[in-house]
């Protein structure tokens, strides 16, 4: 059953609201070029062509005035003159954000955005007279007989071609078409007005000049309300100028037919001489009636691509939905729940009946099934993994308007951009991130007077990198600015009350630096558009939290400070390991865990009212999640340490026992039925029961802020009453969605 024709109009807004976004990064990009390369024809094409693109899609859905728009900005790239103009990056940026505005309107529903500036900044551009070398072009290039016999009066001839409008790659196939041996025409057919049916009658005249030759554009468009006028066309043929005049005087339809020779035809080439066919046309052989915008650019040399390759790769790719795969992967997580049901099944039936010969091909099965089910599980999550280039290629038009803002000189250099990660873990890094870039520009890169008399060049350089790093991604922001002062942020905390002058003295770099996540916190000296308000920041460690990653950050005063974030590969499943607290159950992600250590309740110190426990001559923070053993020969149990990595730092983790490694899946927690960060997810067992997987990162940072002497409840008391309150509200949540 077909879709109805508004279902397919909705189907393809859809896909082209998707793949503008594509168009749009590429137009910044170019921009960017330009802006560095002024006057870079090239360049220039390669701008033409995005809007090309762009004009073509939305004209297609139906969006008008964005259609209209895109072609006013394309019709001026045409125009010789206009490319060498120092405007043209500036006004491709004020056109990606104007295409970009109008998109988002159209998506939204919203009223469409102004482009009265946008649109007049175009007609100056249009405005700049041809280049001298165009008019001696037109000079000496002369007229050909065939052209003197069928030209009319030079003022129509010129509107008619200037609203032709010949885009480049029309231009293109004139070009091709001439060097095979053809002639191109220009033909003009004016619609009789008695024409009963002119759009009909524009098909019988669009058929009789095929039968010609190649019809290789045609204008106006058959919507506009000129068609119903006149129609013309570009028409390689090797037909003479009267044979075609005969082809298009169809009675009743066509009441005037003028030919006129654009490009005189050139022998066929020979083999030898086709390979220099990337050679532009010669300025004499152009006719004096074409227009700067009619010129032929020197094409742009195809690549060389064997048979069968490119077609091969192009139908090979499929667009899908990210929400498509999040279903796949979701039935892949209940598979694996399955599994483990299956696994306990089978381990208590082995325990039933020891000697059943069925139990060794039971084990079988489910051995050849968890194989198959890894490997499902593998392709699933390769096809959300996504380069992070998708999100660095936003930076570098960011990093230059904010620049400007805050008059810095500023350079970004992007380093491993074919890293891959999660698509659902690239799109919640993007603010984050955001942030961080936003803030080395305007907090880290110094005024250009300011790095003169440091020693540094003018520009400042800011470096985002990405690699993977074991079962992890790093992604760092880097800068050579002048670094974060250590003595500042203490000042700035104790001004706001985060904690008091001899706190503050005994405070590490590490735990000083630390502040500039707190909310509201800023040493920025007045409030800018660009920075000020202290919020960012926390945002930054906040979603960090929620994707159970961390931030740390190193800096050097007058050298520059890097931001690196460790981030998971995935956030669906995850391997874990299992752990009891007080008969109660709790996971967290193997891959934070560096070793599991053995010690006695006697060996565990207080410091400043903290626990800590003497590691190989190493002082290692401790978290309990249960309570401290006080009897006298319960200090001599033995504990388990769990030593995790949160961060650059190591903490230890008390734990009463340890239940084991699974592979979890993670089912996402309702918001509405509690709200903390410390549990980042829970997980349904293959025996039906719930557990909670701790987030490290919050689980530190709370036992690091709550000041025990301030209550009669312990550090390890409150987060125990927390977790049970979660647990009591996890359990039939996670419940329904099993």
């Amino acid at each position: 059953m077909t879709n109805a024709p508004d279902e397919r109009g909705a189907e393809l807004r859809e896909l082209f609201f998707e793949t503008s976004q594509e168009l749009l990064q590429a137009l910044n990009e170019e921009a960017l070029k330009l802006e560095k390369h002024p006057g870079d024809e090239e360049i220039v094409r390669g701008i033409r062509r995005t809007v090309h693109t762009l004009k073509g899609d939305s004209a297609a859905c139906g969006l008008r005035e964005l259609s209209e728009l895109a072609h006013q900005f394309e019709d001026a790239l045409s125009l010789e003159g206009a490319i060498t103009q120092a405007a043209v990056s500036e006004i491709a940026f004020e056109a990606a954000d104007v295409f970009t505005d109008m998109i988002a309107a159209y998506h939204g529903g919203t009223k469409l955005p102004s482009t009265r500036s946008l649109s007049k900044k175009i007609a100056d551009l249009t405005a700049v007279p041809t280049t001298s070398k165009t008019r001696r072009t037109k000079k000496a290039s002369g007229k050909t007989a065939a052209g003197k016999a069928v030209e009319k009066t030079s003022t129509a001839k010129t509107s008619t071609k200037a609203a032709a409008g010949w885009t480049e790659y029309e231009t293109l196939a004139m070009t091709k078409a001439q060097a095979s041996g053809l002639a191109v025409y220009h033909v003009v057919v004016k619609i009789d007005p008695h024409c009963a049916m002119p759009i009909a009658g524009r098909q019988l005249i669009y058929n009789a000049l095929g039968s010609a030759g190649q019809v290789i554009a045609v204008r106006p468009d058959a919507k506009s309300p000129a068609a119903s006028k006149h129609v013309e066309f570009v028409l390689a043929s090797a037909q003479t100028v009267e044979q075609i005049t005969a082809k298009g005087r169809i009675p009743t339809i066509a009441e005037e037919v003028t030919v006129e020779l654009m490009l005189e035809s050139r022998p066929a080439p020979t083999p030898a001489a086709d390979a220099d066919h990337t050679q532009p046309v010669a300025a004499g052989e152009i006719l004096p009636e074409v227009e700067a915008n009619v010129v032929p650019p020197p094409p742009i040399a195809a690549p060389v691509i064997e048979p069968g390759v490119a077609h091969t790769t192009q139908e090979n790719i499929l667009r899908v939905e990210a929400s498509r795969i999040d279903s796949v992967l979701n039935l892949v997580g209940e598979l694996i729940i399955g599994k483990s049901m299956l696994q306990q099944a089978l381990n208590e039936f082995s325990k039933r009946y020891p000697k059943e010969l069925l139990r060794g091909k039971f084990a079988d099965a489910m051995a050849f099934q968890a194989r198959v089910l890894n490997d499902l599980q593998r392709s699933v999550m390769k096809i959300r993994m996504v380069p992070v280039e998708q999100l660095f290629r936003r930076f570098p038009r960011m990093v230059r308007d904010v620049s400007r803002q805050c008059g810095r000189q500023v350079e970004l250099a992007l380093n491993g951009q074919e890293t891959d990660l999660d698509k659902g873990i690239l799109d919640a890094i993007a603010e984050p991130l955001t942030h961080l870039v936003r803030n080395a520009v305007s907090h880290g890169i110094e005024p250009v007077e300011e790095r003169r008399k440091a020693g540094k060049p003018p520009q400042g350089t800011i470096r985002l990198n990405a690699y993977h790093h074991g079962n992890q991604v790093v992604v760092e922001v880097t800068d050579d600015g002048r670094g974060i002062d250590a003595q500042k942020i203490r000042a700035k905390a104790i001004e706001l009350g985060l904690t008091t002058a001899e706190e503050a003295a005994r405070l590490t770099e590490a735990e000083t630096l630390d502040f500039i996540f707190r909310p509201g916190f800023s040493t920025a000296e007045q409030v800018t558009e660009v920075s000020g308000r202290g919020v960012g920041m926390d945002v930054v460690q906040s979603v960090l939290h929620r994707l159970k990653a961390s931030i740390s950050v190193e800096t050097r005063p007058g050298q520059g400070t890097t931001f690196r974030l460790k981030l998971p590969l995935t956030l669906a499943i995850i391997k874990a390991l299992l752990f009891w607290v007080e008969q109660r159950l709790y996971a967290i992600p193997l891959n934070a865990v560096v070793e599991i250590s053995r010690t006695f309740e006697s060996e565990v110190h207080q410091v400043d009212n903290y626990e800590v426990l003497q590691l190989r001559n190493q002082v290692l923070p401790l978290l309990r999640l249960g309570r401290p053993r006080v009897e006298e020969d319960e200090r001599k149990a033995k504990l388990f340490v769990l030593v995790i990595m949160v961060g650059e730092r190591k903490y230890g983790l008390i734990v009463d026992a340890l239940e084991g490694e699974e592979e979890l899946v993670i089912k996402a927690l309702d918001d509405q039925t509690f709200s903390t960060d410390l549990v980042s997810g829970a997980s349904i067992l293959g025996d039906g029961r719930v557990v909670l997987i701790l987030n490290l990162p919050a689980v530190v940072d709370h036992v690091a802020r709550w000041r025990p002497q301030e209550s009669g409840q312990s550090n390890s008391g409150l987060l125990l009453t927390h977790m049970d309150r979660l647990r009591l509200a996890a359990t039939p949540a996670v419940g329904g969605q099993a």
